[in-house]
């Protein structure tokens, strides 16, 4: 399933993409929400790896305006239960994701990415 903890995972990898290829863009997103188990020591560790201003992008592309624009100094429960949500709750079902430089459309179906690339687009 994509999630937004994948999502922000995610570049293009197009022959001759490599630049302004991340974050991909989120498309006709069909969205579920599912509980997931709150795990903040995992979220906690998490944190350093995520690309924030992409994830912040992607939750209000998806219509979540929880996420602040920076994370904040003091980490506690509530800010940690709304980035669990954003991060693991909402699953993108379908819909599309988009390079922001070469425009490559990476499909998302029944909740899989579709990140295979034709012969002439592998580089």
């Amino acid at each position: 399933m994509v999630r937004l903890i994948t999502h922000n995972l995610l570049a293009c990898h197009a022959k001759g993409c490599t630049t302004n290829n991340f974050p991909l863009q989120i498309k006709d997103a069909q969205l579920a929400l599912r509980e997931a188990e709150f795990n903040p020591d995992f979220l906690r560790g998490f944190i350093p790896r995520i690309e924030w201003a992409a994830l912040v992008s992607a939750a209000r592309q998806l219509g979540d305006e929880s996420l602040p624009n920076e994370v904040p100094e003091m980490i506690d429960d509530d800010f940690l239960r709304g980035l669990h949500h954003v991060l693991l709750e909402i699953h993108i079902d379908e819909g599309a994701m988009v390079c922001p430089n070469c425009g490559h459309v990476y499909p998302i179906s029944s909740g899989i990415p579709n990140m295979l690339l034709a012969e002439h687009e592998i580089g």
